[in-house]
């Protein structure tokens, strides 16, 4: 049992967004208001030829919105400028080197707030609101120095950015992207249900577009057909991320039918 769902702000139940109907039959997403109230980002968008262009105009926007400046994100905390903590690709950064960090408990925040899924993981598992990894996940998620500048704001704008870029350039006619994650033989999130295979993602997990790259990551590959609604972030849609080797994908949680991939040869 994980904590229940909450309300959101994508205008579906918590509770259907989570299902394996919706993983298999998606419809398409939209924070309330941000693209209204972000019209010249998405027109700018609209003049992107691919990817390099259209992430480069996201980038610019960022910029003007938020005082982010792109050079500032590849490098470390300075005294003398802006604080790097303060960008969502300082958090995506923190992500990257461990997701039951400070930075990964704001991610998993923000998808609680904005559709109203819970961790069922940080650190250890949560199986209640009264266990302290449920209290540890809270602290961390609220720590002050990880929510200035308007931070679930710059991650509703990476959502639908990267929401565009699926639709537009990258998939566009499709409703799904083939993703691989690592798993353990005995891992509690991969069970049977009827004749399915069923994979339970917490609210926000690591998968990969690489079979190779997934393999490093568990005694066994299961590889999924992601909901492009229910993608939050794709390293290969920023072309100024610094970190795009091993083509990670972040997916928001919930159940997910799954194939377990044959051993590598």
């Amino acid at each position: 049992m994980t904590p229940p769902f909450g309300p959101n702000l994508v205008g579906l139940p918590a509770a259907i967004l989570a299902s394996v109907d919706y993983a298999v039959a998606p419809s398409e997403l939209r924070i309330a208001g941000v693209r209204e109230m972000n019209a010249p980002l998405f027109e700018m968008l609209g003049l992107a030829g691919d990817i390099a262009e259209a992430s480069d105009a996201f980038a610019k926007y960022m910029t003007a919105i938020f005082g982010l400046e792109a050079p500032q994100w590849r490098e470390q905390p300075s005294a003398r400028g802006p604080s790097f903590r303060h960008s969502f690709v300082r958090l995506l950064l923190g992500w990257e080197h461990d997701s039951f960090s400070r930075e990964g408990a704001v991610l998993k925040g923000w998808v609680e707030s904005r559709f109203g899924l819970p961790p069922a993981h940080h650190g250890e598992r949560i199986s209640d609101v009264a266990d302290p990894s449920w209290r540890a996940y809270v602290e961390d998620n609220l720590g002050s120095a990880y929510h200035a500048n308007s931070i679930h704001a710059q991650l509703d704008l990476l959502y639908e950015y990267v929401q565009w870029a699926l639709r537009t350039l990258v998939r566009p006619g499709q409703t799904h992207l083939r993703l691989y994650r690592g798993v353990d033989r005995a891992s509690e999130q991969l069970f049977r249900r009827e004749s399915k295979m069923i994979l339970r993602v917490n609210s926000l997990s690591s998968f990969t577009t690489d079979r190779a790259t997934a393999d490093c990551f568990g005694s066994r590959v299961v590889s999924v057909q992601a909901p492009l609604p229910k993608i939050l972030f794709a390293n290969a849609l920023l072309a100024f991320f610094p970190f795009r080797a091993e083509r990670e994908v972040l997916l928001i949680g919930g159940d997910y039918p799954v194939t377990v991939e044959p051993p590598a040869p």
